[in-house]
C-alpha cells in the first residue's frame, strides 16, 4: 500500500527535500505568467529570475491554477492520498483538485482520496504536509487521519507582511501614489488569513523591529502560541526572517522556527522582502 501526500506548489515544500519515507509525497505546480514569458512552479524554479521578470515587465502579472488532469496524475500514484491546496478563495486549485478526486475515484473507486483547503498558503500547508506525514507513517486510519488534519487545519494561522507593494500596483489593488509613499517611508503592510481563507490588512508599521512587534502580537492575539510549530517562508530576504525569529522566540512560547524560502507562487505575491508566517 502506497500512502501519498500531494499538494499545489505554494506549500513552499520542495520535493527533493521531502525526507525519505514510505510514504510519497509530490507537488503540482501552478504556471506564473509574465509577459510573454511563462514560469512554472516546479523544484527548478529560480526564484530570483521570476522577481528580475517580474520587476521588467509594464503589465500585470498573473498566475493559472493547476489542470484536474495534473492532480489527477498525481492522485493515481498512491493507495491513500491527502492532497492541500492554497485557500480556496485566492485560486482555483482547491476545485480543480476536487474535480481530479472524483476522475480518479470513478475509474479506481478502491481507491482513498482527501482534498484539503488549507485556508492559507506557504508555511500552513507545510505544518500540515508534515502532520499527515507522521500520521501516515503510525499507519493510522485514513479517515481518522483526514478528521485530525482537517482539526488540525482549524487551528492553524497565517500572517504576512509586505514592503514591496509593484506586483499589487500592476494588478489594479493599490493605488500606485499610495504605493509609492508606503515604499518611501518605509511601511511595512502586516496581513492575516481569515478562517474563511480571505486576505485581512490588519495594520501598518515603520520600520523592521517595530513590524516584527507587531506580528507577534497578532500572533499572541490569534491563538495560544505555546508550544506552537512556527514556518517563516522569506522571498529573498533570510535576514529578515532571522530577526523575525529572534523576536517570535522572545516574545511567544513556541516549540520551535523554521525558515524556508518562497517558492515561485509565494514570491508572485510576498515580491521581494515579503515574509509569510505559519504557525
Amino acid at each position: 500500500m502506497v500512502w501519498n501526500i500531494v499538494s499545489d506548489s505554494s506549500c513552499d515544500l520542495c520535493m527533493s527535500d521531502f525526507p525519505k519515507s514510505d510514504v510519497h509525497f509530490e507537488t503540482v505546480p501552478l504556471r506564473l505568467l509574465v509577459g510573454e514569458r511563462e514560469f512554472i512552479d516546479n523544484d527548478d524554479l529560480e526564484t530570483p529570475e521570476l522577481l528580475a521578470a517580474m520587476a521588467a515587465e509594464k503589465t500585470a502579472s498573473s498566475t493559472a491554477c493547476p489542470s484536474p488532469a495534473a492532480f489527477a496524475r498525481a492522485f493515481e500514484k498512491g493507495e491513500k492520498t491527502v492532497c492541500f491546496t492554497i485557500s480556496a478563495n485566492l485560486s482555483g486549485t482547491y476545485n480543480a483538485a476536487v474535480m481530479a478526486r472524483d476522475m480518479v475515484l470513478e475509474e479506481h473507486p478502491e481507491k482513498q482520496i482527501c482534498v484539503i483547503d488549507s485556508k492559507a498558503t506557504a508555511g500552513a500547508m507545510v505544518l500540515l504536509i508534515r502532520r499527515a506525514r507522521e500520521l501516515m507513517e503510525a499507519n493510522g486510519d485514513f479517515e481518522e487521519i483526514c478528521a485530525h488534519l482537517r482539526l488540525y487545519q482549524a487551528a492553524l494561522r497565517t500572517c504576512f507582511t509586505l514592503e514591496n507593494f509593484d506586483n499589487l500596483i500592476k494588478n489594479g489593488r493599490m493605488r500606485p501614489l499610495v504605493g509609492t509613499l508606503l515604499h518611501s517611508l518605509g511601511i511595512h503592510v502586516v496581513a492575516e488569513a481569515t478562517p474563511q481563507g480571505t486576505i485581512h490588512v490588519t495594520g501598518k508599521a515603520r520600520g523592521e523591529v517595530k513590524t516584527y512587534q507587531v506580528i507577534t502580537a497578532l500572533m499572541k492575539e490569534s491563538k495560544d502560541c505555546a508550544g506552537a510549530e512556527v514556518v517563516i517562508c522569506h522571498c529573498e530576504n533570510i535576514s529578515g526572517a532571522l530577526k523575525l525569529k529572534d523576536q517570535i522566540l522572545k516574545d511567544l512560547p513556541v516549540k520551535s522556527v523554521e525558515i524556508l524560502p518562497c517558492r515561485g507562487l509565494t514570491t508572485f505575491y510576498a515580491m521581494e522582502k515579503g515574509l509569510i508566517i505559519g504557525y
